[in-house]
């Protein structure tokens, strides 16, 4: 989001004097009012149930617009990610900023598999259990 130049002016009809808010532009969507200084200057909330039309963070990475059903991830629709891009794809995408080329993804998946090699040790560890443990009770014993 980027600051503009103008301002959002809020009036109250109980007395409460004007205060005036800024106003971002979205990178994408509508733009947006600042309202983080409303209660110290006024001590009064919003009221939005379900967050129907609050941003509850600033994202480089999603964008949701829940009325027309759309959810992006760095610019890219979920639909289109999830059928043409497998999930190191996509988790090149999320940390980049962009999809990987060839030879980026293969670079990628070879550090990813690099790193999830298991220790032989861990094996003897893993016989300890019993065949029918509780496999969130098997991961705290590994690692907690």
């Amino acid at each position: 989001m980027i600051e503009s130049n103008i301002k959002a002016k809020l009036s109250f009809s109980d007395g409460t004097p004007d205060i005036e808010l800024p106003i971002y532009k979205g990178t994408q969507g509508p733009d947006v009012i600042d309202i983080r200084k409303l209660y110290g200057q006024t001590g009064k909330f919003t009221y939005d149930p379900g967050f129907l039309s609050t941003a509850s963070c600033s994202s480089k990475i999603t964008f949701i617009d829940g009325d027309k059903g759309e959810l992006l991830y760095r610019g890219y629709p979920i639909e289109e990610l999830a059928t043409k891009c497998d999930f190191l794809e996509v988790c090149q995408l999320l940390i980049n900023g962009e999809l990987p080329n060839q030879k980026q993804n293969g670079e990628f998946q070879d550090m990813v598999m690099h790193h999830t090699m298991v220790h032989e040790q861990m094996q003897f560890f893993l016989r300890g259990f019993r065949r029918d443990a509780h496999p969130m009770a098997v991961l705290t014993g590994l690692v907690g």
